[in-house]
């Protein structure tokens, strides 16, 4: 049951087709984000660089496919309990009106 060829290139050209005006507005008219320091006139140089481009359509595609947006329910995936027996949904933990806090720390 793999994808075939046809079937990739198809998601791949709608993706285009969607995320071109996206991209166009990020990388062309609206600039840095307010939230990013000043733009040196070291970085004039790389702005509209392949390398700045093609990351500006990679963060595109990343927000445009994830599966959580603001203003929508939060993603239920599958998680495995510790010993490994087990398959429950992150909202099975959910108790009543308690908030649910998820800590992906490290404890070394």
């Amino acid at each position: 049951l793999g994808i075939s060829l046809t079937d990739l290139l198809l998601t791949q050209a709608a993706a285009c087709i969607l995320l071109f005006p996206r991209f166009l507005l990020t990388a062309v008219i609206e600039g840095p984000p307010p939230d990013d320091p000043p733009v040196c006139v070291s970085d004039s140089n790389r702005m509209f660089t392949l390398e700045s481009l093609k990351a500006v359509w990679h963060g595109q595609k990343l927000d445009f496919f994830k599966s959580a947006h603001v203003g929508s329910l939060a993603p239920n995936p599958e998680v495995i309990q510790l010993d490994g027996q087990k398959r429950l949904r992150i909202l099975d933990f959910a108790r009543g009106k308690r908030p649910l806090i998820l800590n992906f720390g490290s404890c070394t």
